[in-house]
C-alpha cells in the first residue's frame, strides 16, 4: 500500500502542478490580451480623432425658398462633385455647425442613394433634381446606419445638413434651392 500512496501523492502533485501552469497561463493570456486590446482601442480613438478633426471647407452658399420663392433660409456649403469627395462626405466627422452642409452634385439626374456609415452626427438628407427643386427629404438619419435612404425621384443634388434643420425652419418638399460658388 505505500507504493500506492506514494503514486498517488506523486499523481497529486503532478495534477497540482499541471492545475497551476494552466491557471498561471491562463491569467497572463487575460493579462496580454487586455492590453493588447486596450493599445487597439489606443489605435482606434487616435484614427478617429484624426478623423473628427476634418475641418468644414467653405465652397460655396445655398439659400432655401419656398414655391413662392420666399427666402426660408441659407448656408455655407462644403461641394462634393467627384468620386472621392461623394463616397466620404461627412463621414468621420463629429460636428457641423447649424449654418453649414454638404453640398453633393452629381453628373446626370438619376435616383440617388445615400447611407451614414461612419457618419458620425444625425443628418437630414435633402435629395434636389436638377432644377433646384426638393423632391424627397429623409429627416433624421441614424449615425452609423448602413441601410438605404433613397430619392423617391430623380435628382441632381444633395444636401445633408443637421438633423431636425428642415423641420426647425418648415423647409418641405417642392420647396427649392438657390446655390452658387464662393471659390
Amino acid at each position: 500500500m505505500s507504493k500506492q500512496k506514494g503514486k498517488k501523492k506523486k499523481q497529486s502533485k503532478t495534477y497540482q502542478i499541471i492545475s497551476i501552469v494552466l491557471v498561471f497561463g491562463l491569467i497572463l493570456y487575460l493579462v496580454f490580451a487586455n492590453l493588447l486590446n486596450t493599445n487597439d482601442n489606443k489605435d482606434k480613438n487616435s484614427a478617429m480623432k484624426a478623423y473628427t478633426s476634418i475641418d468644414f471647407k467653405k465652397n460655396g452658399e445655398l439659400t432655401f425658398v419656398d414655391q413662392n420663392n420666399e427666402y426660408i433660409s441659407k448656408i455655407d456649403i462644403e461641394i462634393a462633385e467627384d468620386d472621392n469627395a461623394r463616397r466620404d462626405g461627412l463621414m468621420y466627422r463629429d460636428k457641423m455647425k447649424a449654418t453649414q452642409g454638404m453640398f453633393f452634385i452629381f453628373q446626370i439626374e438619376a435616383m440617388q442613394s445615400f447611407w451614414m456609415r461612419n457618419t458620425l452626427i444625425p443628418l437630414d438628407i435633402i435629395f434636389v433634381n436638377s432644377k433646384n427643386k426638393i423632391v424627397t427629404i429623409h429627416k433624421d438619419a441614424i449615425p452609423f446606419d448602413e441601410g438605404q435612404y433613397l430619392s423617391t425621384k430623380p435628382a441632381k443634388f444633395v444636401v445633408e445638413v443637421n438633423a431636425g434643420y428642415t423641420d426647425s425652419l418648415g423647409i418641405n418638399e417642392d420647396d427649392n434651392i438657390i446655390w452658387r460658388r464662393t471659390n
